[in-house]
């Protein structure tokens, strides 16, 4: 192991501690942490391979991290599996010692090399690291686990399948109200979360209810409204299950015969959940509507069928399903993952906005009041490109910040250069 990016990033931590730009200083305490924390796992690792444990009387690794540096075993076989991690991808190594990664990143190749396959692993390591170095680790996650769903998609149908047979729901009254428990399969659940998240957004400003209490709250809410007079919608849109699928994909899953081997490509994603396998996609898009949406295109005049210029001052409900797919139901703000999205006009409908799709924006409902308190600033670029920057001019970095979607061609690319023989172990083609 190199130590010296280590101390490096040690000296400029202790140099911030003492400095008032707390960004700088929490950047830097971040970057020292997260060496710190590759230094660990290869010293766990060197103590276990020269079992210098038992120099102290302990019969193992684990049982030495444990008295010595109050790790559970989970943590410590953890951080020796990351370092093992660490000397086959000499990349990540190289980031982890510099604090460029946390050790949950490295986790992540750690999963990769197990359920994926070392060689593919290692020939996506500079892209995922790419990833990893300018995401969290809950990015990453994705990323890794759209790879893996890419090269086995015979795998996503199976947990469906396993799901099914999981299925419960019990509602037990005891003294203080009811105690639900219970597993839900994947649609059911996506379904469930997709009328929670549109009901549970606070409703008032400074609204102090935990998220918890939101849910609780939006659920009652649901039952009333059931009871009432049906379900509730917002802007025209009622809450509904998305899932969002390429022509391809969808027409490959449509058309196969059941039990036959499924083609290696881009998964469908279930809006809320994640990918999905073709069994289930097939189910859905049985039971569901399909609305066409033209992902890409070289024709700019495409877009003209869904604009209304300044006749209409609120996204039309095809709008808002656009807007929704290309952000894959996510909040457009970087790092914000809030699904339940209005629609913003990059230009102020007030200041002569057109109700255009190139200039309008899905945000959560709290994002949307830092771009009116002017904490947030959005400029459109055209073709559903956006930049957003801080009010004093900095950029956030959205051009850095690419999400799972993003990654699928280098996905599809990997995924279709590997085939599986008849025992499922991943073949070069």
């Amino acid at each position: 192991m190199v130590s010296g990016p280590t101390v490096h990033a040690l000296r400029t931590a202790a140099h911030a501690v003492t400095s008032t730009d707390h960004r700088s200083a929490l950047v830097a305490i971040q970057t020292a942490q997260d060496a710190l924390d590759a230094a660990k796992a290869h010293h766990l690792a060197e103590l276990e391979r020269t079992a210098d444990h038992e120099l102290d009387g302990a019969s193992t690794v684990t049982a030495w991290a444990r008295d010595h540096l109050r790790l559970d075993a989970r943590t410590t076989r953890s951080l020796i599996a990351a370092d093992h991690t660490m000397r086959e991808l000499p990349a990540v190594a190289e980031a982890a010692v510099e604090g460029a990664i946390r050790l949950d990143h490295v986790k992540l190749f750690t999963f990769g090399l197990k359920h994926i396959g070392h060689e593919i692993v290692t020939d996506a390591e500079p892209w995922l690291l790419a990833v990893a170095t300018t995401h969290e680790p809950v990015q990453l996650r994705r990323v890794v686990r759209a790879l893996r769903d890419a090269v086995y998609p015979e795998a996503l149908d199976e947990a469906w399948i396993n799901g099914m047979a999981k299925e419960d729901l019990q509602l037990s009254a005891v003294p203080e109200g009811w105690h639900l428990t219970g597993f839900l399969k994947t649609e059911t659940g996506a379904k469930l979360k997709a009328v929670l998240d549109s009901l549970s957004i606070p409703t008032v400003a400074n609204d102090d209810r935990s998220s918890a209490e939101r849910r609780v709250a939006g659920l009652d809410r649901l039952l009333s409204s059931v009871l009432e007079s049906g379900l509730p919608s917002s802007k025209g849109i009622r809450p509904q299950l998305s899932v969002i699928v390429g022509v391809e994909t969808l027409h490959e899953a449509m058309t196969a015969e059941p039990g036959t081997a499924q083609p290696v490509g881009e998964p469908a994603e279930l809006a809320g959940f994640g990918p999905i396998g073709p069994q289930l996609l097939s189910y859905l898009a049985c039971t569901g509507d399909i609305t066409p949406i033209l992902a890409s295109t070289d024709d700019i005049e495409q877009a003209q069928i869904l604009n209304v210029g300044d006749t209409i001052r609120l996204a039309t409900p095809p709008q808002r399903k656009a807007v929704n797919a290309r952000q894959h139901g996510q909040c457009a703000a970087p790092g914000c993952t809030h699904t339940h999205l209005e629609i913003h006009h990059t230009t102020w409908w007030s200041n002569g906005g057109r109700t255009d799709l190139d200039g309008l924006i899905g945000l959560c409902q709290t994002c949307h009041s830092l771009v009116h308190r002017g904490l947030l600033i959005i400029d459109a670029l055209g073709h559903g490109k956006f930049d957003l920057t801080t009010r004093d001019g900095r950029p956030i970095g959205l051009t850095q910040r690419r999400t799972t979607r993003h990654h699928l061609r280098a996905i599809r690319t990997t995924a279709q250069h590997t085939r599986h023989d008849d025992a499922g172990y991943p073949l070069r083609a």
